[in-house]
Formats: structure tokens, sequence, C-alpha cells
């Protein structure tokens, strides 16, 4: 049995934007091309259509419907609201296959994943009937919470926040963690 950390997913393109939907060229490129047959040697897992593929130290959802192994393979970017995600995923992958280095995937800030694991601990403590002066206590310890000054505490705001902004993601689904977060206009 695997725990959740060891459990591979493979997402849909409609889903998670890093997934990459690929398909065979409609032209043959003029350099090399990248083939279903490279693919298949970087398979980690198969099913249906969606692999997940190791290259170099990083690994790439892929949507890819049966085809030869040796045809070119073109990248198709879906035009909605994930676009600028979903052009990152795929320079990623390209920049993984053909120099070996991608860059990092950017749709969480090491302060957005900090955030997340604080909402998550909270989300916790909350539900197994904590106080919020008992969460913030387990979540910055190094904060000394006088009882008296507690209604009055920025701690308790913020402790407030990671519950209730944890609730929402554990309510509404994970998968806004997918998405890289943006202003609205």
């Amino acid at each position: 049995m695997r725990t959740a950390l060891e459990q591979i997913v493979a997402w849909s393109p409609s889903v998670d934007p890093s997934a990459i939907l690929l398909d065979e060229s409609p032209a043959h490129p003029a350099g090399n091309a990248l083939t279903a047959g490279y693919l298949s040697d970087q398979t980690l897992f198969e099913q249906d259509r969606h692999r997940i593929v190791s290259v170099g130290d990083d690994r790439f959802c892929i949507d890819l419907p049966p085809t030869g192994d040796e045809r070119p393979l073109a990248a198709i970017i879906l035009l909605d609201d994930m676009t600028p995600d979903r052009l990152h995923a795929v320079l990623r992958f390209w920049a993984a296959t053909a120099r070996g280095q991608p860059p990092p995937d950017n749709r969480l800030t090491r302060q957005r994943r900090m955030r997340l694991r604080q909402m998550l601990r909270a989300v916790d403590g909350h539900q197994t009937g904590c106080s919020y002066r008992d969460i913030a206590q387990i979540l910055f310890p190094a904060h000394k919470i006088v009882p008296a000054a507690w209604r009055g505490d920025a701690l308790r705001e913020t402790t407030i926040r990671l519950v209730r902004d944890g609730l929402k993601h554990v309510r509404n689904g994970y998968r806004c963690l997918l998405r890289k977060t943006r202003r609205r206009r």
C-alpha cells in the first residue's frame, strides 16, 4: 500500500494547467523533435492517454493519444483562463527535454507553500475542537500569548484567517492549488 506522498496521480489538462496535452505534429519540424518513443523510455506511469514521465529530476503529467513512436509531437495549448500556466508548463517540459534543466514550477511560491501548510494545520486543530488561542500557540510557539490581551492580539486575527481560508480549501476542493494565483483586475 502506498502513502499519499508515494501515490502517482495523473491529472487531466482540463483540471491541471501543468498537464501537457500532446498529439502528432501536423508538420515535420526541420530540426530534432520530441517523439512518443522518447517519452516511452521516460514513462513512470501510464493509464489510457495519461502518462507521468520523468525528465531529469522533474516529473511531468502528459496527455498523449496513441501515436506512432517515431512521429514528431506537438503541444496543444488550450486557450482559456489558465493559458499562461499552460504555456509555462510546456516551456518547462521543453527545457527539461532539450537542455535537461527546467525552470522552477512557479505556481506556488515558498511563502504560499508555508501559508498552505499553516492553514492545513489550523484546520486540523479547528476540526478537533481546539480554540483559536490553542491553535495560535501551536502555530506560533515563539510568540508569547497573554490570555488577557488575546482579544486584541494580531495573532488572533491571523489564526482566524488561517482557519477560514483553510476551511475554504477543504470545502471547495484543493484544485485551486494547481493554478498560479493571480491578482484580480
